[in-house]
C-alpha cells in the first residue's frame, strides 16, 4: 500500500520509520539461516567459513554432507521415521481438529469458550512441561497396549508419539478451521437440508468445500510440529522411534558434524515450501469468501 499524496509530514515519518522496524526485524530473523545454509555446502568438516568458501572457491564447495545425509543409514532411519509419524499424527490432528472446530462453531456448544482453551492448552502450556505429563500418561497406556492386549513394543512405541504429535497438531488446526467458519454463511447448510441432504451429505458436498483452505492449512501447520519436535518424542519415543530432530539434537551432543547443516538446509527448503503453500491456500480463501486478498 503506497503513502497518499496528502499524508502528514508525522506520517511520512512513521510509513518510512515502521518499514525500516520490519526490515531490521526481518533480517534479525533471517540471518542464522544465510549462515547456515552457505556451510551447509562446505567441503571441509568445519562449522566456520574457510577461506576458500569466503574467496568464492569453487574447491572450497562440496555437496558431502548431503551425501552422508542420503547414505548414512542412521539419518535415514531418522528421515524415514519422521516421515511415518508426522503424516499419521496430521490426518488424526485433521480429523480431530475439524470436527472440533465445527462443533465449536455452534451458537447452541454450552462453554464453548472453556472447550476451545483446553483444546488449545498444548500450543500454550510449556512444552516441556506437556512432555513431562504425556511420558507419564503414554506410560500407562503402553504398558496396557503391550501387557493387556500383547501388541509389539515396537509398534506401541511409534503409536505413543503418534498420539502425542497428534495432540500438538491439534490446535494448530482447530484455530485455522475456526477462523475459515466465521465467515461460512449458514444458510447453506440449511438450505441443504431443506433440499433433503443428510447432515454427512451437507458436511462433504457442501460445508467441506468451503473450509478445505482451512483445514489443509492447519494441518500443513499440524505436519510441520510433528516433523520437526524433538522435546515429546525424547520423553515418549525410543530408540526405534528416533526421528530426524532427534538424530539432530543427537548429533550436536555427541558428534559435531557437518551433515547437521545440510539436514537443517532440508528442513528449511521443506518449511519454506510448506509456509508458501499456507499462504496460497489463505489467499484462495479470501477470494471464496468475497474478500481481496492482502
Amino acid at each position: 500500500m503506497s503513502l497518499p499524496i496528502y499524508a502528514t509530514f508525522g506520517q511520512r515519518v512513521w510509513y518510512y520509520t515502521f518499514r525500516v522496524i520490519c526490515a531490521l526485524i526481518f533480517i534479525f530473523l533471517i540471518t542464522p539461516i544465510l549462515v547456515v545454509l552457505p556451510l551447509s555446502f562446505n567441503a571441509e568438516d568445519f562449522f566456520t567459513f574457510t577461506p576458500e568458501m569466503l574467496r568464492f572457491d569453487p574447491e572450497g564447495y562440496s555437496l558431502k554432507h548431503y551425501r552422508d545425509f542420503w547414505n548414512n543409514n542412521e539419518w535415514q532411519r531418522s528421515f524415514k521415521n519422521s516421515l511415518i509419524i508426522a503424516p499419521i499424527a496430521t490426518v488424526i490432528s485433521v480429523s480431530l481438529g475439524t470436527l472440533a472446530a465445527i462443533g465449536l462453531s455452534q451458537s447452541h456448544v454450552p462453554f464453548r469458550r472453556a472447550i476451545m482453551a483446553i483444546l488449545i492448552s498444548p500450543m500454550i502450556v510449556p512444552l516441556i512441561i506437556s512432555a513431562t505429563g504425556m511420558f507419564f500418561f503414554y506410560s500407562q497406556v503402553g504398558n496396557f497396549l503391550e501387557g493387556t492386549l500383547g501388541m509389539n513394543k515396537n509398534f506401541v512405541g511409534y503409536v505413543k508419539v503418534v498420539l502425542a504429535h497428534a495432540v500438538l497438531g491439534i490446535p494448530f488446526v482447530i484455530i485455522t478451521v475456526t477462523a475459515t467458519l466465521v465467515g461460512f454463511d449458514r444458510s447453506l447448510t440449511r438450505a441443504a437440508a431443506n433440499m433433503g441432504a443428510d447432515p454427512v451429505t451437507t458436511f462433504f458436498k457442501v460445508q467441506m468445500p468451503l473450509i478445505l483452505p482451512g483445514v489443509i492449512s492447519g494441518g500443513l501447520f499440524a505436519f510441520i510440529t510433528s516433523f520437526d519436535e524433538v522435546v515429546v518424542v525424547l520423553f515418549v519415543g525410543s530408540a526405534s522411534q528416533k526421528t530426524l530432530p532427534w538424530q539432530m539434537f543427537t548429533g550436536l551432543r555427541e558428534q559435531i558434524s557437518p551433515t547437521i547443516l545440510a539436514v537443517a538446509t532440508i528442513l528449511v527448503v521443506i518449511s519454506i515450501c510448506l509456509l508458501t503453500t499456507v499462504e496460497l491456500l489463505r489467499r484462495r480463501s479470501e477470494r471464496l469468501r468475497g474478500i481481496r486478498p492482502s
